[in-house]
């Protein structure tokens, strides 16, 4: 018995050795056809990608972990949608995306709601002051605070195509499936968007 389970544990540290040297595509075939351990692998390859998509996107480090939980959740329930006539990075980035447009979506309405409550509110509130927090941060965290500042001063449709061009270094048809606009369109807006983005961070490490 014991033999027994320490080949089958054997067998699946193979497995999973193996996985490495399968596309995504393959990966996905294989988890289509009932393959476990292909679907974990696929989940250990893009959780951090879609992660830093979503916040950069959102700017919430926990609704981006959240987004990225439902996201491979999708991928689970929905496997059998995937057609490998697509790219499946494209594939699982566009399920990404369409739950933090949702979300942005949630966003917008809270907002109007809060805004007309606060209206009524006479509350003084007291700022906190950063100044502390600040004093601690390395320069190396400060730089990526201020290059993410430029990022999310951008507009949404600006921020997307730049974060996954530029930092998830997805090819330009990729973003134009993802977000569903024109190859030309695709580049125009990650064009004005680094004109932006040089404008901004033109002080950046003088």
């Amino acid at each position: 018995m014991k033999q027994t389970s320490f080949s089958s544990l054997e067998h699946s540290l193979k497995i999973k050795r193996s996985n490495h040297s399968y596309t995504d595509e393959n990966l996905m075939s294989r988890f289509q056809n009932g393959d476990e351990l292909a679907y974990i692998e696929l989940v250990n390859r893009y959780r951090d990608k879609l992660n830093n998509f979503i916040y950069y996107f959102l700017g919430d480090v926990e609704v981006a972990e959240d987004i990225v939980q439902d996201t491979m959740i999708k991928l689970y329930q929905k496997k059998h949608y995937y057609k490998e006539i697509a790219k499946f990075s494209t594939w699982i980035y566009t399920i990404a995306k369409n739950l933090a447009n949702s979300e942005l979506r949630k966003r917008k309405r809270r907002k109007t709601f809060t805004l007309s409550e606060l209206s009524k509110d006479k509350t003084n509130y007291d700022l906190v002051d950063m100044n502390a927090k600040v004093e601690k941060d390395i320069e190396s965290e400060f730089d990526l605070k201020k290059i993410k500042l430029a990022i999310n001063k951008l507009s949404e449709s600006s921020r997307a195509v730049i974060v996954l061009r530029d930092i998830e270094k997805l090819s330009y048809s990729q973003i134009s499936s993802i977000i569903d606009v024109p190859i030309g369109t695709v580049k125009s807006r990650i064009n004005r968007a680094r004109l932006q983005l040089q404008l901004e961070l033109k002080d950046f490490r003088k």
